[in-house]
């Protein structure tokens, strides 16, 4: 195998995962990371995918892996009880990892295309009714304040949670939001999203309100836009917590999360007639096939309403 350039390795991709002296992953994870804007946790979950196979495989050489490698890798950690979407993940970074080595390695052959993985049946995603949305927008402001709570620390919270339930944010991008990409004058946020991709997410009226609300209540005039009593950053850990209080006071059945509210948003306004194409766009996804989920979860709930309601159902 030719020798890696002597192209600079950023220390993060090094610390991602990867065995410390095999530098192909190195280089590739510096790749995925400088290149194709991959995530803190794409980049983790792929330079350890890389260890965990070649310290299975005793460190050999990766142009000389052969498809029975990767089977035996696979049979191995089936036996011990590993998800299949995990594997799923592992052999993703695998797959990927041989294309970069045959662009820039000089390895002839990807041994990944003779494998063949265990299909994963897809879970639908659980959505809260509109009846169940509206207690849990409600509540922040119902809700009894904490001892020693700000006095604008209601308002936030219902700021948070009609903004994730008005864009489908998701949870990274609501937390990473900024004063400056709230645009209250087209009701519009700025998002980056999966590989730092940009797009701009429509707002509606209430959750801009409750922004506005917020932000002059806790005199949020520049930087992070969710602070906390601390005046820093709202970590994610910490809006989840919100989400999960809220639920709890409103009486939700199922366990709720940032993500529900992103699969309501989906499913609901697919239920009131959006187009897929618009939805892929609102929600920031690459393929079309992931929003095509929600297409099912919409059919789930005629089908429902038709067994119900029709008299020869």
């Amino acid at each position: 195998m030719p020798r890696p350039s002597r192209r600079h390795l950023r220390p993060s991709a090094v610390r991602s995962g990867s065995p410390p002296k095999d530098r192909w992953v190195a280089q590739f994870l510096d790749y995925m990371e400088v290149e194709r804007s991959a995530s803190p946790r794409t980049l983790r979950n792929y330079g350890d995918a890389l260890a965990r196979f070649h310290d299975f495989a005793e460190n050999r050489q990766w142009s000389v892996y052969t498809p029975d490698d990767f089977r035996s890798y696979l049979f191995e950690r089936m036996k011990e009880g590993d998800a299949k979407a995990t594997l799923r993940m592992r052999f993703s970074a695998f797959r990927s990892f041989y294309r970069f080595l045959q662009e820039r390695g000089g390895v002839k052959k990807n041994p990944l295309k003779e494998v063949q993985l265990p299909k994963t049946g897809r879970k639908l995603p659980i959505v809260l009714s509109g009846e169940q949305i509206l207690s849990l927008l409600e509540a922040p402001l119902k809700m009894e304040r904490e001892q020693q709570a700000p006095t604008w620390m209601a308002a936030r919270d219902a700021a948070i949670l009609e903004l994730f339930y008005s864009s489908g944010l998701r949870l990274a991008e609501l937390a990473a939001l900024n004063v400056e990409d709230v645009d209250p004058y087209n009701d519009v946020v700025r998002v980056f999203g999966k590989g730092r991709k940009e797009r701009l997410c429509p707002v509606g009226a209430p959750a801009m309100n409750a922004i506005q609300d917020y932000r002059h209540a806790a005199q949020v005039n520049r930087g992070p836009l969710f602070i906390s009593k601390l005046q820093k950053r709202l970590g994610a850990a910490s809006i989840w917590a919100v989400v999960k209080r809220c639920a709890a006071f409103a009486q939700i059945p199922v366990p709720a999360s940032p993500h529900k509210l992103r699969h309501s948003f989906a499913t609901h306004l697919l239920d009131h007639g959006a187009d897929l194409r618009s939805v892929q766009t609102l929600l920031g996804h690459a393929n079309l096939s992931t929003t095509q989920i929600y297409t099912h979860v919409s059919v789930e709930r005629l089908r429902k309403v038709y067994t119900e309601t029709h008299p020869r159902a």
